[in-house]
């Protein structure tokens, strides 16, 4: 809000009398636009201080009359100075309505309000490198179920916000469910989504709590795929038909092998490799998806792949670590990778995040914690709903209690015998 300029004036209006006195007027300006009050008081001319604005002392009616412009003067001026302090602009004419006390009429706030107050602020966020736009785009898919939800329950485009109730989001779970045929973790994405934005009608004072606190939204761990070591060695030396699976495969396999996500990986420039204090190389990068950083020291076979692309045409003309496709074609051809390779499992881009944290780290006695690290986790329990423990490792571990307990049964015979 620019500095806005205001001042009240009273005067005596000539045009309105009663018993030869005039009536008094209060004038508000407010960035030279006037709104005017008249009050219940008549004063005789001569009673008047037009310098002043005020009734001249000896009148006797001059302590009654002269409190009341005072207490005007002072109520006018601290609505004015609020939204001031608000970054909030006003009219003369709001003014005179506070001062009056008339509520402002105002349109009930509703659902896509609420979204679109929002989406504009993580689009501000977005800009100065906050937020991802993933992010936002989360939401905006929310707001075109909820949309669905509405003219299919409803017939309407938009709901008033005050009359949403734990009715309302317990049919979007069911049209969720049912409708649009989801599994209830994604149906229940969907609504912890639509109850931070509630949050945010709350906080704005929109509504006065959120209508849909009650509702408890549960989260089941799903049986997630990974490659075994087996399939990552057959990928690894299949010899692909054309160039373009080749390039694939390649940034597929530096994904398994170093734990980053598509987006991260995409980013990636060619100056992106680090000297850590290992003196080994690091790739590290703030998380597009969470914001937290996420440092890797690679194997030799990433560093290959890494060397392989160098002079690559994409790299070069676009400064590029690795030449990565849209994910859209990236996933189509993992698919005719598999098919290839003779892999039965759905292969997609996240998988490969997976197959590190567990065939390739956790599986081989990296430890919990330094996973959680290499992934840009802040919590250990986000590490792992990755990390399945494979049959393998149980049966490496057991191997090896078995043979810990061996040698201590042998030790004990020996020294029962002596």
């Amino acid at each position: 809000m620019e500095n806005q300029k205001y001042s009240v004036s009273y005067w005596l209006n000539p045009n309105r009398q009663k018993d030869g006195n005039s009536k008094l007027c209060i004038r508000i300006s407010v960035d030279g636009k006037r709104s005017e009050i008249s009050t219940n008081y008549f004063v005789a001319k001569s009673d008047w201080d037009n310098r002043r604005m005020r009734v001249k002392q000896n009148a006797k009616y001059s302590i009654l009359i002269n409190g009341f412009l005072d207490h005007a003067s002072n109520e006018i001026k601290k609505h004015f100075l609020f939204h001031a302090a608000n970054g909030q602009t006003i009219t003369a004419q709001r003014l005179k309505d506070l001062y009056q006390g008339k509520k402002e009429k105002t349109t009930p706030k509703t659902v896509l309000d609420a979204f679109e107050y929002h989406s504009i602020k993580m689009q501000d966020k977005i800009k100065v490198g906050k937020v991802a736009k993933t992010t936002l785009a989360k939401y905006n898919y929310c707001q075109t179920k909820v949309e669905n939800f509405m003219k299919h329950k409803f017939k309407k485009t938009d709901i008033a916000l005050e009359e949403l109730n734990m009715k309302f989001i317990t049919e979007f779970e069911h049209y969720l469910l049912v409708n649009e045929r989801m599994q209830t973790n994604s149906a229940h994405k969907y609504i912890t989504n639509f109850k931070r934005i509630m949050n945010v009608a709350v906080s704005l004072e929109w509504i006065i709590k959120n209508p849909f606190d009650n509702f408890r939204c549960s989260y089941s761990n799903p049986e997630r795929e990974i490659l075994t070591q087996a399939e990552l060695d057959t990928m690894q030396y299949m010899e692909m038909p054309m160039p373009r699976l080749a390039e694939v495969r390649d940034v597929f396999l530096f994904c398994c092998y170093t734990g980053f996500a598509y987006s991260d990986i995409y980013r990636f420039e060619s100056n992106a490799l680090l000297i850590g204090m290992d003196g080994e190389y690091w790739l590290s990068t703030i998380r597009q998806k969470t914001g937290t950083r996420e440092s890797v020291p690679l194997l030799p076979l990433p560093m290959e792949i890494i060397n392989r692309y160098k002079n690559h045409p994409e790299c070069v003309r676009y400064n590029k670590l690795l030449p990565v496709n849209s994910n859209q074609k990236y996933n189509a051809y993992l698919k005719e990778i598999a098919t290839l390779c003779g892999i039965k499992k759905n292969l997609t881009s996240h998988m490969a995040r997976h197959t590190f944290a567990t065939t390739v780290t956790l599986s081989n006695g990296v430890p919990l914690e330094t996973v959680s690290r290499m992934l840009g986790h802040t919590k250990i329990s986000t590490t792992q709903i990755y990390a399945k423990v494979l049959d393998n490792k149980v049966s490496q571990d057991m191997q090896s209690l078995k043979d810990k307990l061996y040698s201590l049964k042998n030790v004990e015979k020996k020294v029962v015998r002596k």
